[in-house]
């Protein structure tokens, strides 16, 4: 991740589906389990703020090594 930049906006679950290369449900599925980078709410929309994608893409690249 660290070679592509994230976009300075709050990210919507079709921006991480694109940028993990998952389906769109995957990310949802994320939310449920608590799995993925934490998200809040904007109305009935869902936003993920770019720094806390990046802490978590940083958690899960450090666990894995």
């Amino acid at each position: 991740m660290s070679a592509r930049t994230l976009p300075e906006r709050f990210l919507t679950p079709v921006d991480l589906a694109d940028l993990f290369g998952v389906p769109v449900e995957t990310v949802y599925q994320w939310r449920r389990k608590r799995t993925g980078p934490r998200g809040f709410r904007v109305g009935k929309h869902v936003r993920y703020d770019p720094e806390v994608v990046r802490r978590w893409v940083t958690e899960q690249t450090s666990e894995a090594a």
